[in-house]
């Protein structure tokens, strides 16, 4: 068996650390807007460890100040590169509300505080807005003539013209506006591995897939000049250019097709470059690599992490979140239309094998502070895990909309089968799946519902309907409200023959663009007729990389481009939000008799 995690070291977060190890240098410094947490959960530590097991030195920088270059000079000039991501959320939507407000907290942050010291003065946060922008400049001041690489959830997301809530305008790329050399768009692990073994040998970073350059309009005739041989630049078999900065500033309504072309290419796999003219430059995609195969994932979950967050870094809500939680799955086919996990993580759904888990379960379980709970099994949508296409795949990967496809192979057997593995090791007493569940799988799963309502509930079993209107669930790209009764018809039916009471955490979107205040009443009808109380709901927040935000800055809808009521008004969003908050006062009542024993 595998020795505890608790044996390992956590990647270096000092000069002096680095030094204390033997180290006269360090090959790689990735910077980050989260307090370090050595846990495969977080992409810096993924990165990190991934790096470290190709024999890079590799040394983080977390939550550096950013009113002077002072704490990435503490570290001696990479000899590769700087890797900067703004953390595991972008810094906007971590530091304020959908409705702009200054967070309280900070999840990712020591003591969840978004503030340096014990005094909350807004001159001293821990992350900076848009921390890719502000960190990009200030590795640019420390360290001179070495290629600084973006990447993370933020800089993956705001890579072409994108829409920014809190400046409430559209932007363009963080590529063109941080100067960077590089981003390292969705999942960057054959990206970074590439850019270091390039950036070892001195060799030229152009043409990495997985990644978007910068050119001007020069560099770019010179790099594609067998592409345009005429200079036009056009789209074309292997070519996707977008329209650009002015074209979207002239025109609104192009940023709708813009964010569907960019969809229609990503669900595609498509082998396209993608082009798009900034305001002076322009930024190029290559295709993405291949997705990792699922002994590469396993690799990857294998390498030696802590599971802790650093010495230096501690009392981290994030941390107590998802300590004793195991990835299962990545990617997800739902293209839920406010999402951006499957832009990022990509559509197709890569399963890590029950081999893998059971082990990484059997390493939690060695921990000293284990308490006998895994927390979760689960991924970007749990009871993905063993699905897969009967056919390989296709161009528009829509897998579950608005129906599961019928060529969507789902491994029922093989997820019962790991919770069999994962419940039978020794130590563990309760095994949970914490993470969202599709309800139209679960239906097609009946026995997997079964024991996941039986045995694998955490108080509460994590739905997200989002709505239940049907017109505004055909633009949030979800299934129809007939879905949500057949589902919960057929769990109060299971409740009474395992006689357990089951109570249900349905997440509910408010404020999308077309809601207005009769679809939130609707709403609040219609959970109580089905005995749900909503108790999980936020209005829609317009975040970088989403169809649901291009309908929110255009006011249009897709495909037919027809106008969209869209609730942008503070007023307007605060309406429907009231009126669900009164329903969280009225008792959410179960049809007569449910749940009561009967007399003898």
């Amino acid at each position: 068996m595998d020795k505890p995690a608790s044996t390992t070291l956590p990647l270096p977060i000092s000069w002096e650390e680095c030094r204390r190890r033997g180290w006269s240098g360090i090959d790689i410094l990735l910077v980050t807007g989260d307090a370090y947490i050595d846990h495969p959960s977080f992409g810096v530590a993924l990165i990190g460890r991934l790096l470290e097991s190709y024999g890079f030195q590799v040394a983080l920088l977390p939550q550096p100040r950013f009113d002077s270059a002072e704490d990435f000079k503490r570290f001696p000039t990479p000899r590769l590169f700087c890797g900067i991501t703004a953390g595991n959320l972008d810094s906007i939507v971590a530091n304020y509300t959908g409705n702009g407000k200054v967070r309280d907290t900070d999840a990712y942050s020591p003591d969840g505080n978004p503030w340096r010291g014990t005094e909350r003065v807004k001159t001293e946060r821990r992350r900076p807005d848009r921390a890719s922008l502000i960190y990009t400049s200030l590795a640019r001041s420390a360290f001179r003539n070495i290629p600084i690489i973006l990447g993370g959830i933020e800089a993956s997301l705001r890579r072409f013209v994108h829409y920014d809530f809190k400046q409430e305008k559209l932007r363009s790329s963080f590529l063109t506006d941080a100067k960077a050399d590089l981003i390292v768009y969705g999942m960057a692990e054959k990206a970074i591995v590439e850019i270091a073994r390039r950036c070892a040998a001195n060799k030229s970073l152009h043409n990495i897939s997985g990644t978007c350059q910068r050119f001007t309009d020069r560099e770019l005739q010179e790099h594609l000049s067998e592409t345009f041989p005429a200079g036009k630049i056009s789209s074309s078999p292997n070519t996707l250019v977008l329209p650009s900065w002015d074209d979207i500033k002239r025109e609104v309504a192009l940023f709708l097709d813009t964010e569907m072309a960019i969809n229609r290419h990503s669900s595609a796999a498509s082998s396209q470059t993608i082009l798009q003219r900034q305001q002076t430059h322009w930024v190029v995609q290559h295709p993405a690599p291949p997705p990792l195969s699922p002994s590469e994932l396993d690799a990857l979950y294998a390498l030696p992490y802590t599971r802790r967050p650093h010495p230096d870094h501690q009392h981290i809500p994030a941390y107590r979140m998802i300590k004793d939680s195991v990835t299962i799955v990545r990617g997800c086919s739902g293209n839920c239309s406010f999402c951006a996990i499957t832009r990022h993580q990509g559509p197709a759904i890569i399963s890590r094998s029950r081999e893998s888990i059971v082990k990484e379960c059997e390493r939690i379980t060695q921990m000293d502070d284990f308490t006998g709970t895994i927390s979760d099994l689960g991924g970007p949508t749990a009871n993905l895990f063993g699905t897969h296409c009967s056919i390989g795949s296709c161009k528009k990967r829509d897998c579950l909309y608005p129906q599961p496809c019928k060529k969507l192979e789902i491994n029922e057997e093989l997820f019962l089968q790991l919770l069999n593995d994962v419940a039978a090791i020794p130590s563990i007493k309760n095994l949970f799946i914490s993470s969202g569940l599709r309800m139209e799988l679960l239906l097609r799963t009946p026995r997997l519902l079964r024991r996941i309502l039986q045995h694998h509930t955490p108080g509460s079993l994590k739905i997200a309907p989002e709505h239940t209107d049907d017109e505004l669930l055909c633009l949030m790209h979800k299934e129809p409200h007939s879905l949500l009764k057949k589902f919960i018809a057929e769990c109060r039916k299971i409740e009474k023959e395992i006689g357990k009471k089951m109570e249900f955490t349905p997440y509910i979107i408010t404020a999308h663009p077309g809601s207005t205040p009769q679809h939130a009443q609707k709403l609040t009808q219609d959970m109580h007729k089905l005995g749900l109380q909503v108790r999980k709901f936020q209005d829609f927040t317009p975040t970088p990389g989403t169809l649901s935000t291009a309908m929110y800055v255009t006011g249009l809808k897709p495909g037919s481009k027809q106008p969209l009521t869209v609730p942008r008004k503070q007023s307007d969003r605060q309406q429907q939000r009231r009126i669900v908050e009164q329903s969280l006062q009225q008792k959410a009542f179960r049809p007569k008799g449910f749940g009561r024993k009967k007399k003898r």
